[in-house]
């Protein structure tokens, strides 16, 4: 059906009328002091018998009105927000930022492994898919149980070789927020090394790092090619938490002759 039919059949099924909708979305625009949030008795009629497009303001008054979720209305004008992780791994940007993942609906659920073969080798290097004897559906509630509270996660930029070989250009990483001051700790080699995720006034870092007195100095590896970068702390650089995980691509991703990434395929 066209969007303007799919509407009309939220409104039906409510028993709602268009003079309601007008009513009730005035209440909404009054109550918000901005009239873009009201809907007309002539332009819903137009919205649900033409191919119009509602401003986000409108569509949230419907949604409010019809006791939908404002994404579900979306999904009717073909705007998925699931789709929004595809694309930003597909197209990823030059600079190291903070990651923000999009909350999942509490109602969905995802694949998840629920049993794990008994006989699998945790010491030996192996495939997850022969790991895994069962992968179900898991609710989401079941899943935001568990305590990452004290995590964020970070992207490494496409053109950031700081941490390279030790961390690829284009890596995930996880951050735990604690401990947001450095801490001393003996470390044997590269790998136990403290590996640190900064704001800085233009952006993010991920780096070895050294604090004197106010002075942060970022460290790169020493096979990148990248030099030490010196910051005023906390004024100009500030130290979002430690490195704890990543995962890291050992390979490009493929691009389209154009030059631009390669869009995965939906699932």
């Amino acid at each position: 059906m066209r969007a303007g039919e799919q509407l009309r059949e939220l409104r039906n099924r409510l028993s709602i009328t268009t003079r309601e909708v007008e009513e009730f979305s005035r209440a909404i625009a009054e109550d918000r002091q901005n009239e873009e949030f009201y809907i007309s008795n002539a332009w819903l009629t137009q919205l649900e018998n033409k191919n119009s497009i509602p401003s986000i303001f409108k569509l949230y008054s419907l949604s409010v009105i019809y006791r939908t979720r404002f994404s579900d209305l979306l999904k009717v004008f073909e705007i998925d927000l699931n789709d929004t992780s595809r694309y930003q791994l597909a197209l990823p940007l030059e600079n190291t930022h903070v990651v923000a993942f999009e909350e999942p609906e509490a109602s969905q659920a995802v694949t998840f492994p629920v049993r794990f073969d008994k006989s699998f080798n945790l010491e030996s290097t192996s495939l997850i898919a022969r790991m895994v004897e069962v992968w179900g559906e898991v609710p989401v509630p079941l899943l935001q149980r568990l305590d990452v509270r004290h995590c964020q996660y970070g992207y490494v930029g496409t053109e950031d070789f700081t941490m390279f070989p030790l961390l690829r250009p284009g890596s995930f990483v996880q951050i735990e927020n604690y401990p947001t001051r450095l801490h001393s700790s003996q470390w044997r080699s590269e790998f136990d090394r403290p590996i640190y995720f900064v704001e800085l006034r233009d952006g993010y870092a991920c780096a070895w790092c050294e604090m004197r007195g106010s002075q942060l100095t970022l460290i790169p590896h020493p096979l990148s090619g990248c030099t030490i970068r010196q910051f005023s702390y906390p004024s100009d650089a500030e130290i979002v938490g430690q490195v704890t995980g990543v995962a890291m691509r050992l390979v490009p991703p493929e691009r389209d002759s154009d030059g631009l990434p390669r869009l995965p395929k939906r699932p």
